[in-house]
Parts: C-alpha cells; sequence; structure tokens
C-alpha cells in the first residue's frame, strides 16, 4: 500500500472511521479515551495531512485531544524537517503523538528531545518475555523511568498474562495493551465487552 501510494486512501479511511466510532462512543457515554490511529511515513510527508486531519475532526464533532496518531521510531531518526513540522502543525491543534514499537529503531533519541512526542510505546519484543528474562525487564524499567523522567506516558505492547501486568505496575508503567485484556474484536461487541468487565471488577 505505501510503495503504490494507495495507504493515503486507506489511511484517511482508517482514520475517519476511528475518528466517527470513538465520537459514536463518547455520544453514548461509554468511554471518553483518546483513540490511536497508524500514521506511516508516506501519510505523515503528505502535503494535506493537516487539512485531512482537520476535516476529519471537523466531520466527526471528535475533539482533537481524543485523537491520538501512532507513528514509528524510525520516521523520527533523520530529524527530517518536514515531518517535525508536520508534527508541530498536528500538536497545535490538540492532537497527541505516540512512538509506536520503541527501543526498535537506531538513532540518538536526540528526537525525543526535538519533536513533540506524548507517549512512548515499549515493543512488545522486550515485554513478552520480562517475567523470565532479567534483560527485557531492565531494558522496560529503563524505558519507563526515561519516560516519566521526559514527562511522557509509557505504554507496555504485547501483554499476555497476568504476571506481566503485575511487574508493568511494579516498575510503574502507565498502561498496557495485548490479548490479556481482549483481543481484537468488530465495533459493535465493545459496548457488551464493556459491560461485562465492569461487572467482573
Amino acid at each position: 500500500a505505501e510503495s503504490s501510494g494507495l495507504i493515503i486512501e486507506i489511511g484517511i479511511w482508517a482514520l475517519r472511521e476511528a475518528c466517527r466510532q470513538n465520537q459514536a462512543w463518547r455520544e453514548a457515554e461509554l468511554f471518553k479515551v483518546p483513540i490511536a490511529v497508524n500514521l506511516s511515513a508516506v501519510q505523515i510527508h503528505h502535503n494535506n495531512l493537516l487539512m485531512l486531519v482537520q476535516q476529519i475532526l471537523a466531520e466527526t464533532n471528535l475533539p482533537a485531544t481524543e485523537l491520538e496518531l501512532e507513528v514509528t521510531e524510525s520516521l523520527l531518526v533523520d530529524h527530517n524537517q518536514t515531518v517535525l513540522e508536520r508534527f508541530r502543525e498536528l500538536k497545535q491543534l490538540g492532537v497527541k503523538f505516540s512512538i509506536d514499537d520503541f527501543g526498535t529503531g537506531y538513532s540518538s533519541l536526540a528526537y525525543l528531545k526535538r519533536f513533540p512526542v506524548d507517549k512512548l510505546k515499549i515493543d512488545q519484543s522486550f515485554i513478552r518475555d520480562i517475567v523470565n528474562d532479567p534483560d527485557d525487564l531492565a531494558i522496560a524499567r529503563t524505558v519507563v523511568s526515561m519516560g516519566h523522567g521526559l514527562r511522557l506516558g509509557v505504554i507496555a505492547e504485547g501483554v499476555e498474562d497476568e504476571e506481566t501486568v503485575c511487574l508493568l505496575r511494579a516498575i510503574h508503567c502507565n498502561e498496557a495493551q495485548g490479548y490479556f485484556f481482549a483481543k481484537p474484536m468488530p465495533a459493535a461487541q465493545i459496548p457488551q465487552w464493556l459491560n461485562s468487565r465492569s461487572l467482573n471488577t
């Protein structure tokens, strides 16, 4: 999709549907949390990205603060000025940014100072075995500490068991995602899933 340019149209559709669905959940008072949408390198370099995001937010009535765009660490490695400008334009709207697959790129981490990001997502390759691998646990603890030191939220990816959740709580990781909580499901099933969880807690 990226090499053919189709990612632009696919990305617009995905962004619009995500914003529309999140606003529907907000209006139904199911929950009010930001929804995260992946953004590819091709999309971030697109000249009309700011206008498209503004248009979709206006169409769906979703507040900009309820949209989180995820970019991969590799996108920020070269400190491209165009990418930096896109970030700043979108941040002025109120949109949040998270760095996906954090820890897998080859960078100096200088971009954390330059780019206005809000969250780091620790790649699942460092989370999957933290219960048994002290090196993975040390990496996760270091990322959490660094993130908090930079006033960033930290999310652990690929959480699949309660032991991992307990360890992440112990090192003060802010958020977690993975099959331990739920597998991917159609939007229509979310209300029932939320109700079942509230009954069990």
